[in-house]
Parts: structure tokens; C-alpha cells; sequence
């Protein structure tokens, strides 16, 4: 897989693509999208798992609009709209120190978290219909929703469509094992993992 030093001043980041590689359809291959990656100007390109989690290193000025950019390198290149949502590595830690489900004991296999490229405003979030997954529960917290679903992801009615109308914007959900090797990789780089 090619990859590039960091940038001066890069810092690590996680980016999040939603709807690729699920159930045979939509296939973008990880060694592709870290080309792409690579391409735009990212350093230490890392990918995770088939389902569009790449970790890597930029400056600033690409993290900003790194979400368009890498959108439309893959629109370009593999003719798809892929939603994609960025996290820093310090925005990951923060994500896995506060899970509200952890502190109440909740098995950590039944968690996940959905990742939100806006933070919505309390009027969105006051839309979300409390009973509309009968047994998920959910808090929104910035720019993440920390979901239980002890039904399990594909029997829930949280989701990406329905959290993107309410809240209007993009959603892209993690399961909480995801999340925590993501950081991992993240760190690595850093010395800090």
C-alpha cells in the first residue's frame, strides 16, 4: 500500500465512509481508497476492516476539507456518492472516555456509535422520536450519538436515513469494537498506543 511521511504539522485523523462494501454491493477496495488517500495529500495511510474506515495523518488545512475531497475523488474514480465523516484521534479518545452506556455496566458488544459530520442543534435533536426503536436507547452528545442496541444494529430503526432527516445531517454508525481499534491505530503513530 503506498504511503507518504506526514505533513509538517499533521496530526492523525480517522475518516468514516458510509454504504461501502456492505452485502457485495458498492465495492470500493481498501487498498484503492488508501491510494486515494494517499493522492490527496495524506501521510501514513491505514486502512481497517472492508467497511470504509481509513486512519491516517494531514495537516489543518486538508482535515478541513478532507470529507468533500476524498467524496469526490471516489465519485471521480468509482462513479459513487459516498458520505465520508472525520474524526481526529483526540476526538476518538474523547468519544471513548464518555460513553454513557460503559459507566451504567451495559455489555459493550450491544454498543455503538453513530458518527454525525454536524453537530445538530438542540431543536434537531429534540425531534428524535424516543419511541421509535422500542429497547434502543440513544444520547447525543456534539457531534456523536452513543447508541445501546440490544436487539442488534440490523433490527434497529436508528437508522442512518432516519438520524440524517432529523438531525440533517450525515450519519455514519460504528460498532463500539470498531471504535475502540480505530483509536488504537490512530495512537499508534504517536507514540501514544
Amino acid at each position: 500500500m503506498p504511503t507518504r511521511a506526514p505533513p509538517k504539522a499533521a496530526s492523525r485523523h480517522v475518516a468514516l465512509l458510509r454504504g461501502i462494501n456492505v452485502g457485495g454491493t458498492r465495492l470500493l477496495p481498501m487498498k484503492r481508497l488508501a491510494e486515494l488517500c494517499t493522492a490527496v495529500g495524506c501521510g501514513e495511510v491505514q486502512t481497517y476492516i472492508q467497511s470504509g474506515n481509513v486512519v491516517f495523518s494531514a495537516s489543518k488545512p486538508l482535515v478541513a476539507k478532507f470529507p468533500g475531497v476524498l467524496a469526490a475523488a471516489i465519485l471521480q474514480k468509482f462513479k459513487m456518492e459516498v458520505p465520508v465523516v472525520v474524526r481526529s484521534a483526540e476526538d476518538l479518545a474523547r468519544v471513548a472516555r464518555n460513553n454513557p452506556f460503559l459507566r451504567k455496566g451495559i455489555d459493550p458488544d450491544w454498543l455503538h456509535v453513530a458518527f454525525l459530520a454536524d453537530a445538530p442543534t438542540a431543536e434537531q435533536v429534540a425531534a428524535l422520536d424516543p419511541a421509535r426503536s422500542p429497547g434502543d436507547e440513544w444520547v447525543v452528545v456534539e457531534r456523536d450519538i452513543y447508541l445501546h442496541l440490544p436487539k442488534g444494529a440490523g433490527q434497529s430503526k436508528l437508522t442512518n436515513q432516519y438520524l440524517d432527516s432529523r438531525l440533517k445531517t450525515v450519519s455514519t454508525v460504528r460498532n463500539w469494537r470498531t471504535v475502540l481499534k480505530l483509536l488504537e491505530l490512530a495512537r499508534s503513530t504517536e507514540g501514544e498506543g
